[in-house]
């Protein structure tokens, strides 16, 4: 492939993915006056963080020189698995991307029958600690979860950015200590990641909390043990929690909360909420 070539392929590339974006989707306000779909230049500009103009001239196929670090914004930006974002620094580079870990967003058909399948309490995340998949039990025990908007159900940033949080989680502190520290120790490997960075940045901004707990280091290795959980409506609730690998997606973890003593057993046995709900 001629240069010519390839930055018309990199400029058609780089159009269709902006054109797929939804506004409303990224935080942009509902304009009847759009005329074109997905983002305009601009707001694609705004989102990573880079000169519109600049842009422009990349999108317009000239030849100008892009560094990997501005791929990657463009890539997080257009949500790019990882074929796509291959792709995309071949066409702008001629090389492929360093090692990365791109995040999984969503799960199957398969996945979501297996929790769907679940009588007790369970949710797949990704290593960004993004729940992409629950069952309806998860939804009663924190309720109002499945109306969160997407980049809301992350563990971190329920723990760490809901006021209800301190109020549901009875032992706060410890249960959001040991988070941290168990966030730190599965997240090595991704620590050079701009989405890991964004993450951590995002909430130590945010929380006096999760700034003090990062920087002491805490390592912790496992999610297993005893969790209070205060229902608005059936009041203390004791579980376990315990977390497993997804062998066919090992970037993906799966935690289920089973019941700690019989009368949390009982309750949610007696609920109307939690009628219907699988029983095996």
């Amino acid at each position: 492939m001629n240069e010519n070539k390839q930055r018309q392929e990199l400029a058609d590339f780089l159009r269709t993915r902006r054109e797929r974006i939804s506004p409303e989707a990224v935080g942009f306000p509902f304009d009847s006056r759009r005329r074109t779909p997905g983002l305009r230049r601009e707001e694609l500009a705004v989102l990573a963080g880079i000169g519109v103009s600049w842009y422009t001239r990349l999108e317009q196929g000239q030849d100008i020189l892009v560094s990997s670090q501005i791929l990657e914004r463009l890539a997080k930006v257009f949500d790019l698995d990882a074929t796509e974002r291959h792709h995309l620094f071949v066409l702008a580079r001629g090389q492929v991307p360093t090692e990365s870990y791109p995040l999984t967003s969503t799960i199957g058909q398969e996945l979501q029958g297996l929790l769907d399948s679940i009588a007790i309490p369970a949710y797949i995340y990704n290593p960004r600690w993004d729940i992409i998949g629950w069952n309806r039990a998860i939804d009663y025990i924190f309720p109002g979860f499945e109306r969160l908007p997407a980049p809301e159900r992350n563990i971190l940033r329920v723990m760490f950015g809901r006021p209800e949080s301190r109020k549901i989680f009875i032992n706060y502190e410890e249960d959001t200590w040991k988070a941290v520290a168990l966030f730190r120790a599965t997240s090595d490997r991704y620590v050079q990641e701009f989405w890991f960075k964004d993450l951590v940045a995002e909430l130590q901004q945010t929380s006096p909390e999760f700034r003090e707990w990062w920087v002491e280091h805490g390592i912790r290795s496992t999610c297993i043990g005893p969790l209070e959980l205060n229902h608005p409506v059936l009041g203390l609730m004791n579980f376990y929690t315990s977390t497993f690998q997804v062998v066919d997606a090992p970037d993906l973890q799966m935690r289920v909360f089973t019941s700690a003593e019989a009368e949390t057993t009982r309750k949610l046995a007696e609920s109307v909420e939690w009628q219907g709900l699988p029983t095996t």
